[in-house]
């Protein structure tokens, strides 16, 4: 677990991250560089999920170098699909990473929502919806290794 105490939020108790796959994690179906070791060092402190529609197909290498299977979603209704996924765990103990359009009921419903500047692109809406935007997935990484960091963030 990571403990959050956000002047002017409260105090967050975030047991789970969960992240898009492709244009936060992967690029073209290939995971970026130190994803695993990011993964690795959060994995003793939080449960890690991935989702991903398996845009390009590559999940089960993906799923084989992370060593943990991701959650398929379904093609249609992708947003509502994420959001009903964090809602599932508790959404209040769950920091959510992502940049599509289909990241965007997660971003919002999650207690902390990253959204990851990608070379895919981001989504406006799903930009409007998260609490941080960082410039790649190593800085996000970053700030919840670093926990004071999300709080100096976000404080009031």
């Amino acid at each position: 677990m990571i403990e959050l105490n956000i002047p002017g939020k409260g105090i967050f108790q975030i047991d789970f991250i969960v992240c898009d796959v492709n244009g936060t994690l992967a690029v073209d179906g290939k995971l970026l560089p130190g994803v695993i070791g990011a993964i690795q060092r959060l994995s003793d402190r939080v449960k890690i999920y991935t989702l991903t529609a398996n845009t390009h197909g590559k999940q089960e290498k993906i799923d084989l170098e992370l060593g943990f299977p991701s959650k398929i979603i379904q093609r249609g209704q992708e947003i509502d699909q994420k959001r009903s996924f964090v809602e599932n765990l508790d959404a209040n103990r769950v920091i959510a990473i992502g940049q599509g359009a289909n990241d965007a009921g997660m971003l919002e419903a999650s207690a902390i929502g990253i959204c990851v500047m990608s070379s895919e692109g981001v989504d406006v809406k799903t930009l409007l919806k998260a609490d941080v935007v960082v410039p790649d997935i190593q800085a996000a990484f970053s700030l919840i290794e670093n926990p004071l960091r999300l709080v100096a963030t976000l404080r009031k």
